[in-house]
């Protein structure tokens, strides 16, 4: 097994996080860890008939705990695009994408037999989950998936933010992000989703010529959902424009679907107006996460510059920062087996993770996808990495 080991002594200098007077100012240059490959998660997505391949990956604890070792007995995969077929001796006998997919994973342990993959049929036809019938849809889009979670406060339904995107040309890049929906889904229905209600909402950003959208990753700022000194808020995270801005929103649990309620981080406190929200860093990618460390700091998972080689993170003192330096964490040169194929959107699973440790999943797709999926069906899949913190 490769193992990189880490123990970093990280430099800096920032102004001091002060909640209150007597509380000292956390620590967001010195973090000690070691990281290794976690093969037994990467070999669970390395799949030969159904789901073979996708982009993507968010996991939700079905019991909504979303700390550090939960007790989930389930978790809800969401993936984006998806390929869905059979694999043969190395080759496509058969295959379609679709759009979205679920699977459903009892027990917390990466066991083939325990992992159910989901998607819709019609005839002998694989379709997606998740369909875009909004009043802002036109019929030609469809959803790629942010982050979500179970609401306790409201029924246990699970909320997940859907992008509406819109194909307008060939090749890996060719599309565009028209529109952010929100999807609820009743906690009886989530094993197979057979119906799910669905909205459009006021969290897609244009401005000065960009785009953004929020629900790049959600931290759950709750005691049911096992945070440490929770403020009892949802915060969600989004990505803005060309520099890879990040922003974030919170809200009331309760208040999950009363958009009014939103406020957005500007800087210096909470505001009504979105297009105010300030970059609270940048260079993220389009999927990441927030989670919470064992002492009650923060660590913000991504890779680095959207696309690119490392695995970063940054070390927060709160939900809203502010962050320490840019870390990379992880090389993912062993992944990129060949010229085309890129790293992108890592992520921590903190509900799969066990004590001490942070399980990170990173995506690998090509710049040629077509004819290097014909050459290696099984390359476009998530990796795993597991961050070990040390004493």
């Amino acid at each position: 097994m490769r193992k990189t080991w880490l123990i970093l002594i990280l430099t800096g200098i920032f102004l001091p996080y002060v909640l209150h007077a007597q509380i000292p100012a956390p620590d967001l240059t010195t973090f000690k860890f070691k990281v290794e490959e976690s093969p037994e998660w990467t070999n669970l997505f390395q799949r030969t008939k159904g789901w073979f391949g996708g982009d993507g990956i968010y996991s939700i604890p079905l019991n909504g705990v979303e700390s550090n070792g939960s007790s989930s007995r389930k978790t809800l995969f969401i993936f984006s695009d998806s390929m869905i077929g059979d694999v043969e001796d190395g080759k496509i006998k058969k295959s379609g994408m679709i759009h979205n997919s679920t699977a459903i994973l009892e027990g917390k342990n990466p066991v083939s037999g325990d992992f159910q993959f989901n998607w819709k049929k019609k005839g002998n036809s694989a379709q997606p989950v998740f369909v875009p019938a909004t009043p802002n849809t036109e019929p030609e889009d469809y959803y790629w998936l942010g982050d979500g979670f179970v609401n306790q406060e409201m029924d246990n339904a699970i909320y997940i933010f859907g992008y509406r995107v819109r194909q307008i040309g060939p090749g890996t890049f060719g599309f565009s992000e028209v529109g952010n929906t929100l999807i609820k889904i009743k906690a009886s229905e989530v094993k197979r989703i057979g119906s799910f209600e669905q909205k459009d909402t006021p969290f897609y950003i244009k401005k000065n010529g960009e785009t953004g959208s929020f629900g790049a990753g959600i931290y759950v700022n709750t005691k049911a959902a096992g945070a440490k000194n929770p403020d009892g808020y949802i915060y969600v995270y989004g990505v803005f424009g060309k520099e890879k801005q990040l922003l974030v929103a919170r809200v009331r649990p309760e208040d999950f679907e009363n958009y009014n309620q939103w406020r957005f981080w500007n800087g210096t406190g909470w505001t009504e107006i979105m297009n105010d929200a300030t970059a609270l860093t940048t260079g993220v990618s389009n999927e990441l996460s927030m989670s919470q460390l064992p002492d009650g700091r923060f660590v913000l998972v991504f890779q680095e510059g959207g696309i690119g080689r490392y695995v970063v993170m940054r070390i927060g003192a709160g939900p809203t920062g502010p962050f320490g330096p840019l870390n990379r964490i992880w090389d993912c040169k062993a992944s990129l087996t060949k010229e085309g194929y890129f790293a992108y959107n890592a992520k921590a699973h903190p509900s799969l993770s066990t004590k001490g440790e942070l399980l990170i999943s990173y995506n690998i797709n090509s710049f040629n996808f077509l004819q290097d999926l014909g050459a290696d069906p099984q390359f476009y899949r998530p990796r795993f990495i597991s961050l070990k913190i040390s004493d």
